[in-house]
């Protein structure tokens, strides 16, 4: 499938534009919520912890035979462990860009860009927490996948275009579910969770528009063997995240003794889990695709990996308006 690009601006002038999107709007997790309010109030028997029907596991016979009381609690663990999970990728962001930035030259726009969203991240991170806080639940995160993690993704920074890949790899998943979450309406989730995800799609925008318009740029310079080298890699990375994203930790299924034929139900055998995984990656197989990147000599580790599909025609394309591949 071919895309007709639109006529762009020059990068100097496209992160000009994103930089004062990040002085013009912007959030304080403490000034932007109202944590104390009434309609904020976390509460344990609130129905709309129940997981909504796009997460895989809502779609197990397990869960739906389990009584709602254990159905909001498993919801509420499954909600705030996302968001550990989305501040610990957080965290690792910028702990890689700060070490790129540090690299550039005087003048270059890309450092007073980037410091405009590691400010951001570091609001998130701090949005993120609260709302753990307040649930008051002891979730693992990322658990020792994040050790492991955090011991290799800022070390990416040396090499710009794969650490930007290994973000995008972190925020597409978080993002896609985000705004299918907003699609179908944010009343259906607890006041707070709907007023965090509703700052986080609004900013995490910018921040996945960049890290396009970077990798696009920087391998306008890249030979043939570097593409297919990373061509290769890139699948590879995004179905990593996914996993570590999207999935349940081991400590979800002891705590809550979830029998195996559910997990396998949910992450990755059922076709809607598949789906829901091929479809978090379609605005990058679309940036695969434009910056040969997705090419026939890589093509068949998407579809290995069960995470190939169509291209989006515009970014954030809803699953439903695309034309197949």
């Amino acid at each position: 499938m071919t895309h007709t690009a639109p006529a762009k601006a020059d990068y100097a002038t496209e992160l000009q534009t994103l930089s004062e999107g990040s002085v013009n709007l912007h959030f304080d997790p403490f000034v932007d919520i109202d944590w104390d309010s009434p309609e904020f109030e976390i509460r344990r028997d609130d129905p709309r912890w129940v997981l909504v029907d796009y997460d895989p596991l809502s779609q197990t016979d397990w869960y739906k035979s389990l009584p709602q009381d254990k159905q909001i609690e498993i919801g509420m663990w499954r909600v705030t462990n996302m968001a550990r999970v989305g501040l610990e990728f957080e965290a690792l962001l910028i702990r890689g860009m700060m070490q790129f930035i540090i690299t550039l030259q005087h003048q270059n726009p890309e450092f007073r860009y980037c410091l405009h969203e590691m400010t951001e991240e570091c609001n998130h991170i701090q949005m993120f927490q609260e709302l753990v806080n307040r649930t008051g639940l002891n979730v693992p995160g990322l658990g020792i996948h994040y050790k492991i993690v955090s011991a290799i993704l800022p070390l990416l920074a040396a090499d710009p275009v794969t650490f930007f890949i290994a973000v995008l790899a972190g925020e597409e998943p978080i993002d896609h579910f985000q705004k299918a979450l907003a699609r179908a309406g944010f009343d259906r989730l607890p006041t707070p969770v709907a007023r965090v995800f509703q700052i986080h799609v609004a900013e995490e925008a910018r921040h996945i528009s960049f890290a396009h318009m970077f990798i696009t740029r920087r391998l306008e310079r890249a030979n043939a063997v570097q593409r297919l080298l990373l061509g290769l890699a890139l699948p590879i990375i995004m179905r990593l995240a996914g996993g570590f994203i999207l999935g349940a930790p081991r400590g979800f299924r002891r705590q809550f003794n979830v029998p195996r034929t559910a997990l396998r139900q949910a992450f990755w055998r059922s076709p809607q889990s598949r789906k829901l995984m091929r479809d978090s990656y379609s605005d990058v197989r679309t940036l695969a695709e434009d910056t040969r990147l997705l090419t026939p000599a890589t093509r068949w580790v998407w579809k290995l990996l069960r995470i190939d599909g169509p291209t989006a025609r515009y970014r954030s394309e809803p699953a439903d308006f695309r034309r197949a591949s």
